[in-house]
């Protein structure tokens, strides 16, 4: 049997939460699919020891709700895996949105019916539904990598991802455990894996640059200021770059004396993580700016680690800092110094093979108890492409997203109608605040179908080369950075075959919603509005 609904929502994340909730404000019909068994996204998976967000907690929450903002306390300035699962938690009890998912349904088809002017979908169960609209809010970071090493699945130990950690605890006491990759995610969890295992081999191929990300409780004094501050802090937010209040600092670094320049960076250092990189303007655009700040990263590293050889692996090369996304964590680069932790550099000693009592290196086999793979996501299109997504016409994404992912606005696909993917390719996402753009996001998609149904349209579609101008503008803005240059899951570096080029967009999540509401007061220009 078939259910047919006004809106399906593929996703429990922020997106696909606030999608929902405004979606049934709207009076529409709604079904949401989530392949997880509840509520939480990306942070329902992603449980990893010391896994926490790099956007500061009063700002990685949606803005709503004035009530919703006063009545949820954040404990720490920057928000653990289990809190902020609890707060979409919280979201979804408060709004009622669970009664409007179905659970455990990992969608694997969806086709587009010309002549009725609907989607059907269908999951791995069998469950099929139909509807006229489609959001897709699964995720740009939510398709996990695991890497094809020869015996991988011979080890005959413990086999562990920090993106599907298990939801019962893990001991890792007295074991001997091999992590494969130094991420955000393996970065953030070594330190704490550390803690248990007898011995840790932390196996790196590109080291990445980290700042410690100098958390602390937030104390009733603290959340007071916050909350009195908030509601220009929130439209600061919406006003900037990033989706965040914080800025690069007002005078220009070529106009700052020397003693200002290391004020600055030191300030901007003690902010926390990816804060580091707005010291100054053109961090990541000119050469010289970017040379300052990784010198002066560099000096902060060799104050940390002592050890002359484990400093120059865990040094980046060949990358400008902050191309790929900086890392933040709470005592990594301290964790070498342990004796019971190891490093292999892989561009060094390269793994040769898992075998059942380990990983083999080009200098020798490490026997381990547990490995535990670090290695990320096939970023911003994997979602959507693992997916058997058929349009108009018989055309395939997956087939169509090899030569590149062509987009209106990242929301508009041409071929696929009524089909709006939320935080993909050509929009700010990963380079945002992402509850921010989640909310963005969501609330365009809506608005673009109010539109359709007031007008009594039933269907909208991205025109080719209103799609091929905006993927054009996308890649001429990242080509004026030091990003498009750099090697990343930006870039779809990381993925053998996968089609390069910078994913985002780069300028700026302000020019992009001044670019969007420009498209919706020309009543939705590039988009080909029809009735049926």
């Amino acid at each position: 049997m078939i259910s047919t609904h006004d809106l399906v929502v593929v996703g429990a994340g922020f997106a696909g939460l606030y999608t929902t909730v405004h979606a049934r404000r709207r009076g529409l019909d709604v079904i949401g699919l989530e392949a997880a068994d509840d509520v939480g996204g990306t942070w329902f998976w992603n449980r990893y020891p010391g896994a926490r967000c790099d956007v500061e907690s009063i700002d990685y929450s949606y803005s709503f709700d004035d009530d919703l903002q006063r009545d949820w306390r954040w404990s720490e300035r920057y928000a653990t895996q289990p809190e902020i699962l609890r707060y979409l938690n919280h979201v979804a009890d408060r709004f009622d949105i669970r009664r409007h998912y179905r659970f455990g349904e990992r969608v694997i088809e969806a086709v587009w019916d010309d002549p009725d002017q609907r989607w059907t979908l269908r999951t791995g169960s069998g469950l099929e539904v139909r509807a006229r609209w489609v959001v897709m809010a699964s995720g740009c970071l939510s398709q996990p990598l695991l890497p094809d090493i020869p015996g991988r699945d011979t080890f005959a130990g413990r086999v562990l991802q920090t993106s599907s950690w298990p939801t019962e605890p893990v001991d890792l006491r007295g074991l001997r455990v091999g992590v494969i990759g130094t991420g955000s995610s393996g970065i953030q969890a070594v330190p704490i894996i550390a803690e248990q295992a007898v011995e840790l081999v932390v196996y790196q191929r590109t080291a990445n640059y980290s700042v410690p990300a100098f958390n602390r409780p937030i104390d009733d004094d603290e959340w007071a200021r916050q909350q009195e501050g908030l509601a220009h802090r929130r439209a600061v937010s919406w006003h900037s770059p990033a989706g965040s209040p914080w800025s690069s600092h007002p005078v220009p670094f070529a106009d700052a004396s020397e003693d200002e320049r290391e004020q600055v960076f030191e300030e901007s250092w003690t902010r926390g993580g990816v804060l580091f990189a707005k010291a100054f303007a053109g961090v990541t655009t000119d050469p010289v700016v970017n040379d300052a700040a990784r010198d002066f990263f560099e000096r902060k590293l060799a104050a940390t680690v002592s050890d002359p050889d484990v400093l120059a692996d865990l040094t980046p090369t060949g990358h400008p800092l902050g191309t790929k996304r900086i890392c933040t964590d709470s005592g990594y680069y301290e964790t070498f110094a342990l004796p019971h932790v190891d490093l292999v550099n892989l561009r060094r000693d390269p793994i040769t093979g898992i075998e059942p009592s380990g990983i083999r290196t080009a200098s020798g086999l490490r026997e381990l108890d547990v490995i535990v793979f670090a290695t990320g996501f096939d970023a911003m299109t994997g979602a959507l492409t693992a997916i058997d997504i058929r349009g108009r016409e018989g055309r395939v994404l997956r087939e169509d997203w090899t030569r590149f992912p062509v987009t209106h606005l990242g929301i508009g696909l041409p071929g696929y109608p009524n089909l709006f993917p939320l935080n993909g390719p050509g929009t700010p996402s990963v380079l945002a605040n992402m509850a921010l753009t989640s909310e963005q996001q969501g609330e365009y998609a809506l608005r673009l179908i109010d539109h359709c149904l007031a007008h009594g349209y039933t269907s909208a579609e991205a025109r080719e080369d209103a799609a091929q101008a905006w993927t054009e503008e996308t890649a001429r803005v990242a080509a004026g950075t030091l990003f498009a240059g750099a090697d990343s899951w930006y870039t779809g570096a990381n993925i053998e075959g996968k089609a390069r080029g910078f994913l985002p967009y780069i300028g700026g999540f302000r020019r992009y919603i001044e670019h969007a509401e420009e498209v919706a007061a020309e009543g939705y220009r590039g988009f080909v509005l029809s009735r049926r």
